[in-house]
């Protein structure tokens, strides 16, 4: 997507309307499918709790979803981008341990990305069991699960120009059905006072219960900042008001349907269902199920850019990263492609029905809501808000999340400890990734390359070295032009000295924006020694030897060097020299004096390492130019070493 169009979508139109229905609110728009489902899924239909429930959905979706997504956090854009980890990008120079709530922001969303596809779509899909009780749903939701999967790598930019009509649909489709219900019990309306959800939290036994499934109502209210790049904040708020106001008639119809049901048991009945006129139900059961599948691809596709993002952050291995269209965004990840597939399908076969389902649902995006609420405190002292208005975003808002944690946390034992634990596998994946890099770089030692500027311009030129290549390139991560690791020289000057015409130094920084791509040269010996410093985005694809062309094309252009071979046969010819990269992987060799946290960290690192890309790869470098040298960090000394020589 070009600049020019990405600008035109994210401007408030009715086309970026239109595509915010289709991508951003997918998740929390057939959340009516199972929220009642899930809070009277035991005991008989009670009067009083269906206008408490009716009223804790309401002012949830009012003050989680509209107050703090669509009105604060909307705000909180990073060039356009919003989630969690441009969230952290923001904020991460104000505290190292802001790393901890946005990994386990990430896990959980990722976690989140399992749940939503066979959720979603088991709920669409039972409501076959209306017309037909016999009728097996879950080879029906496996195989539609599998399909979408399988989609994935064909890339989904065709598919998702009509995500946004059909989402229209849905949304028109749930606002009427909802507005003729409402008729049959008007009394429903009085749910919109919030003294029935404070009366109902209070005095019924089963608050937390309650709070836990009502939850549900808001679950996609993360992906209203997390796909802001897709279409700008004015869209989202806009279509946010028509998306709500059929959502809350939505709810409030199925209030009435329960209200005239008081008394009885609500079994296998979905309200979402019941409300519907019986000639409809089977074009109910299509629409919904479309809809379902269009908000499990939103929720996959985010995971693909959350992905790519930790990637370029380092906090997951560097992974095979394809781009299947030329339109922007369009990202697909083969691994995370298969790690949700294997998560959902598990799912199914632990639950097998949605119903079991909702206890694992909700709980890890819980988790997701308190990281942001943590960021977005640190994010309004950045902007410099007045410290008692932090102060109250951060009580009101942790107070909440904490209250619906509870309620989400006594569904561990009937299905939560299942979400538990694939939020606790990609944490420490993360975590681990990130710390083992951490580990890593405390060895690495810089020198000053200032002093070696004499002999890298004598062995340039040094006749009885035989030459290595005409240019020899290097990645190195000191931040300080006056640096290099001290394993870069030892391999220049020690591993084989190796002789080159230029030797080039390539820098990669990743900035706190998203979409920056720019680059400094500097010249540190004029024609022997050149540093190139890449300033890329979080979500730019980090393809060096492409980059890195490009900017010794524009430097010859420039008449600022000659990359003619020295050689003279090939230099009478004028013909460029070769380019050959040195990638230095660095080995920790001694982990005896390591802490006990640090090893086993280490030893996740080295089993995640075998699945991650090689270095080579993961900088996008063509390996027929690369030479790859194995480099120890803590070579052990002999100051221990005891021996006793003898004549």
């Amino acid at each position: 997507m070009s600049s020019e169009h990405k600008s035109s979508v994210q401007t408030l139109s009715s086309a970026g309307l239109l595509i915010s229905l289709g991508i951003i609110f997918g998740d929390i728009g057939t959340s009516p499918l199972y929220v009642f489902k899930a809070i009277f899924s035991t005991g008989a239909i009670d009067h009083d709790l269906i206008l408490g429930s009716l009223s804790c959905i309401f002012w949830t979706l009012t003050l989680q979803t509209t107050v703090k997504y669509v009105i604060i956090t909307l705000n909180a854009d990073n060039n356009g981008e919003g989630g969690i980890l441009s969230l952290y990008s923001l904020v991460r120079r104000k505290a190292k341990w802001l790393i901890i709530p946005a990994i386990i922001g990430a896990s959980t969303l990722l976690a989140d990305g399992m749940i939503t596809p066979a959720i979603t779509i088991s709920s669409a899909v039972e409501g076959i069991a209306i017309r037909h009780p016999g009728v097996p749903t879950i080879p029906i939701v496996v195989l539609i699960i599998s399909i979408l999967f399988f989609i994935q790598r064909f890339g989904t930019s065709i598919v998702g120009k009509v995500f946004g009509p059909l989402m229209l649909i849905w949304f028109s489709t749930i606002g009427v059905l909802g507005l003729m219900y409402v008729g049959h019990s008007p009394e429903v309306l009085k749910a919109l006072n919030p003294y029935y959800a404070v009366k109902t939290l209070i005095d019924s036994p089963n608050a937390l219960f309650i709070v836990g499934a009502v939850f549900l109502c808001t679950t996609g209210a993360e992906a209203l900042y997390s796909d802001m790049g897709h279409c700008g904040k004015s869209n989202i708020r806009i279509s946010w008001i028509f998306v709500k106001i059929t959502l809350v008639l939505n709810y409030f119809g199925q209030g009435a349907w329960l209200l005239e049901n008081t008394g009885s048991q609500i079994g296998e009945l979905n309200p979402f269902y019941a409300i519907m006129p019986g000639w409809f139900v089977p074009y109910g059961i299509v629409i919904a199920t479309i809809a379902a599948i269009i908000a499990s691809q939103a929720m996959i596709s985010g995971s693909f850019t959350l992905i790519s993002e930790a990637v370029r952050l380092n906090i997951w291995p560097k992974v095979s990263i394809r781009y299947p269209s030329d339109h922007r965004g369009q990202l697909y990840v083969p691994s995370i492609n298969f790690i949700l597939y294997a998560g959902c399908m598990l799912i199914i076969a632990v639950f097998q029905h949605s119903d079991q389902m909702e206890a694992a649902y909700g709980l890890a995006i819980n988790l997701t809501f308190i990281t942001t609420t943590v960021l977005m405190g640190f994010y309004l002292s950045r902007k410099r808000v007045k410290p008692i208005f932090i102060a109250l975003f951060l009580i009101l808002y942790l107070g909440i999340e904490f209250v619906f944690l509870a309620g989400n946390a006594l569904k561990i034992h009937e299905g939560g400890w299942l979400t538990l634990l694939l939020a606790t596998t990609i944490f420490i994946v993360m975590f681990s990734w990130y710390g083992a890099r951490k580990i890593k770089n405390s060895f690495v030692k810089f020198v000053d390359i200032r002093k070696y500027y004499p002999i890298l311009s004598e062995l340039s030129e040094d006749e009885s070295v035989a030459p290595f290549a005409s240019h020899l390139v290097y990645l190195t991560s000191a931040n300080n032009k006056n640096e290099i690791e001290s394993k870069v020289m030892y391999s220049i000057l020690n591993k084989k000295p190796k002789r080159a015409d230029i030797y080039w130094f390539v820098h990669v920084d990743v900035m706190d924006h998203p979409h920056t791509r720019e680059y400094v040269v500097q010249q540190l010996i004029p024609g022997k020694v050149i540093r190139i410093d890449f300033k890329l985005g979080f979500r730019e694809e980090q393809r060096i030897s492409l980059l890195f062309r490009k900017v010794v094309e524009d430097m010859v252009a420039n008449n600022e060097v000659s990359i003619i071979s020295s050689y003279k046969t090939l230099k009478k010819h004028n013909i460029t020299g070769d380019f050959n990269f040195v990638v230095l992987e660095k080995v920790i060799s001694k982990t005896k004096d390591l802490k006990w946290h640090e090893k086993i960290i280490l030893e996740i690192y080295k089993t995640l390492k075998k699945f991650s890309l090689s270095e080579e790869k993961g900088f996008g470098l063509d390996s027929s130019f690369v030479t790859l040298e194995r480099v120890p960090l803590n070579i052990p000394t002999t100051d221990e070493v005891k021996l006793k020589r003898i004549e």
